[in-house]
């Protein structure tokens, strides 16, 4: 292959594409760069077909090396391990954009790879490996049928800004990843700051002149470096096995779809199956009848809905399935919710935590640390089955990623509220859209908590079946089912709340969706929110007023960093005796000089501070304070009037009267008060009782 160098300019940010010099024993390979960051994208087909499966095999890895960012990895092991959320998350990013272009049928495995070899903390990789997958994919001699594009899209200061750096995100109102081909949308995903839907529909359209411009580009690479498609081998329907079993049964299906359940539905498809494998075993296999039977499923929900209306448990095209909503559903934990919908249920629990609980986040372009979390939980029995629990799927990870992003726009600061908060969403049902159920439920979660959303959140999937031989047919479905979502052409994901949206995710199935789609789907969504959020705020409308009894007290103290030696003491001893007194928890911001300050009661909470506060306080002349007697000496006593902080009260100044003994006056671990008389150059401390005028009682 020969060499080549393309590129194009986004707002005067390059772009630019390198063919030719590595990894030349892929099917297709490809340098992608902006800036100071590159990503090497490459493409790899095995050449015989999978057998057994009835999906495309499609694998997309995305790596971040350390050493991308000069640095080398912590911890014991000095090699990278498995991957990272965001590294999952930007291989989803990648799947769900090129996933729909490969033919229907294919049963070849194919793995994209996609390795980050240099960043820049600057420009993010992850749109830099969508078009690195479209080249690499495009040049390749694997079956793909467009190329695409993907930008990134922020708003500051309401203008729209394509692939805004880092710090420029930090500022956006918007942050929204569009891939599409020269004519349609593939794929959205977007945080917002409660925005309307024109906004967010402008910004797509925004995206798409950019994406263009890519294209053309990717064209010029594609017509000077592009080898001949492989002529493979599709899965397909057998036409006669086909046609035997729509005559067969032909009058099953309206009486299986009578089931407005899932589970009967099953239950009468399994039966169905089962008697034609018995019937049919000596022509056809198990696996042609289960292929051609799910086809003949599929046509049939969707001529019943393109051309009666109809969908598969009764509803209208734009009705919600019966919403419950209950919270407080847990008796010890700092928030609970329970969200119904239909036979997809979710239950979010909150916990909040002090800044120790914070995760820390080592990222390419920097470590910080995140004090919001929501994590999403698909166990098997939710859809009724059975299998090994393990680790978090890439699957449950995206989806607690998107309804992360769809509350994190309302998370108070850490400065309002000083909690670590984090959401567990337990799957206890599925049946469609459970990721947005993850959203209402952790909303009330939250608001149940006493964490102070301004607004609750919901959230909703919306579907599309598209007749294939007329695209200006089609139906969107609002409150998307499973078989819904299994037969049909989208999955289009909205959550926000009754002013704005949130967030949003867009998968397809087909090759692309038009602006009119999109506008309607957006429309259709707010209408949709409307419904969910008025069935919440029957629940609990605002957030509690206070946090539960059973989450710590957390006071931010301030104090002059010169103070924080003095707090903490020698060899730690003050703060040690604060944490041991009190059984308060006490971290300490060098930087800032902020001291937090967390408790599982009251009283512990208010003796840290009382604690601190004495210690870290400048000791004054004139002032009171209360005392510990610490040792009794013969000319006097030495009194604590702050941890670390003690004082003489001189056999003098112990009463009125002559004294003669003090041990008649005082005791080891007396409590008194004192007055401080005087501080000399040295900072002794000068204590007297006789000004207090309480005689000679102790």
């Amino acid at each position: 292959m020969s060499l080549l160098d393309i590129s194009c300019k986004l707002e005067g940010k390059e772009l630019s594409f390198h063919l030719g010099e590595i990894a030349k024993q892929t099917n297709g390979a490809v340098l992608v760069k902006s800036g100071g960051t590159v990503v090497l994208v490459t493409a790899c087909m095995k050449r015989e077909l999978t057998e057994g499966v009835d999906f495309f095999p499609l694998t997309v890895d995305y790596q971040e090396k350390t050493y991308a960012a000069g640095r080398i990895p912590g911890g014991f092991f000095k090699r990278e391990g498995r991957a990272k959320e965001s590294e999952i998350l930007s291989a989803r990013l990648v799947d769900r954009s090129i996933r729909p272009l490969f033919p229907s049928g294919m049963r070849n495995a194919v793995q994209v790879i996609c390795i980050v070899l240099s960043s820049d903390a600057e420009n993010d990789p992850d749109v830099l490996a969508v078009n690195g997958a479209a080249v690499a994919l495009g040049v390749s001699d694997i079956p793909f049928s467009q190329l695409i594009g993907c930008v990134r899209v922020g708003r500051i200061a309401e203008k729209f800004v394509v692939n805004p750096t880092y710090k420029e995100r930090e500022e956006s109102s918007l942050d929204i990843v569009v891939s599409a081909t020269k004519d349609k949308v593939m794929m959205i995903e977007a945080k917002a700051s409660n925005l309307k839907e024109d906004i967010i529909s402008e910004a797509i359209k925004f995206a798409h002149r950019y994406i263009k411009g890519i294209i053309m580009e990717e064209e010029k690479i594609k017509d000077k470096l592009g080898k001949e498609k492989l002529n493979l081998e599709f899965q397909k329907v057998k036409e006669d096995l086909a046609t035997l079993l729509r005559n067969k049964t032909a009058s099953r299906w309206e009486d299986i779809y009578r089931e407005k359940e899932k589970q009967q539905r099953q239950e009468k498809k399994d039966e169905l199956l089962t008697a034609l494998i018995e019937e049919l075993e000596d022509g056809y296999t198990e696996e042609d009848i289960k292929l051609a039977l799910a086809e003949i499923e599929e046509d049939y929900v969707r001529h019943q809905i393109l051309d009666k209306g109809v969908r598969p448990d009764g509803r209208k095209i734009d009705e919600i399935r019966e919403i419950n909503c209950k919270v407080g559903v847990l008796p010890r934990t700092h928030g609970s919710a329970l969200f119904t919908r239909g036979q997809t249920q979710s239950l979010a629990v909150t916990t909040l935590g002090t800044s120790s609980d914070e995760q820390r986040m080592e990222e390419l372009e920097g470590e910080s640390f995140k004090h919001f979390m929501l994590h999403y939980s698909f166990p098997p029995f939710s859809v009724g089955e059975v299998s090994f629990l393990r680790a978090p799927s890439r699957r449950e990870i995206g989806h607690g990623a998107l309804a992360e992003k769809a509350l994190s726009v309302f998370i108070p600061p850490k400065e309002k509220f000083p909690y670590t908060i984090r959401v567990v969403s337990e799957i206890l049902e599925s049946n469609g859209s459970s990721s947005m159920a993850t959203v209402c439920a952790a909303s009330l979660s939250l608001m149940d908590a006493g964490v102070p959303l301004p607004f609750p959140v919901a959230g909703i999937a919306l579907g599309l079946i598209t007749d294939k031989d007329n695209e200006r047919n089609y139906k969107i479905l609002t409150d998307i089912a499973g078989i819904e979502d299994h037969c049909g052409d989208m999955d289009f994901k909205v959550a926000g709340t009754r002013e704005g949206i949130t967030a949003i995710q867009v998968d397809l199935k087909i090759d692309g969706i038009g602006y009119d789609i999109i506008e309607e789907a957006l429309l259709r969504a707010k209408a949709a929110r409307e419904i969910i959020l008025e069935k919440m705020e029957k629940v609990l409308s605002a957030a509690r007023p206070h946090i539960s009894e059973y989450a710590p007290r957390i006071k931010v103290l301030k104090i002059n960093v010169d103070k924080i030696g003095e707090l903490i003491g020698p060899g730690g001893r003050n703060i040690k005796r604060i944490i041991k007194e009190t059984g308060a928890d006490i971290d300490i911001k060098d930087d800032t000089g902020e001291v937090i300050v967390a408790s599982t009661g009251e009283e512990g909470l208010n003796k840290a501070i009382e604690y601190i506060e004495s210690i870290t306080k400048d000791i004054e002349v004139g002032e009171v304070y209360t005392a510990k007697v610490v040792k009794v000496t013969n000319f006097g006593a030495f009194c604590e009037i702050a941890p670390g902080k003690s004082g003489l009260l001189h056999i003098s100044q112990i009463s009125d009267g002559f004294v003669k003994d003090v041990s008649e006056y005082l005791k080891e671990n007396d409590t008194i008060k004192v007055k401080v008389i005087g501080i000399d150059e040295q900072g002794r401390i000068n204590l007297s009782r006789k000004h207090l005028n309480e005689g000679k009682d102790k």
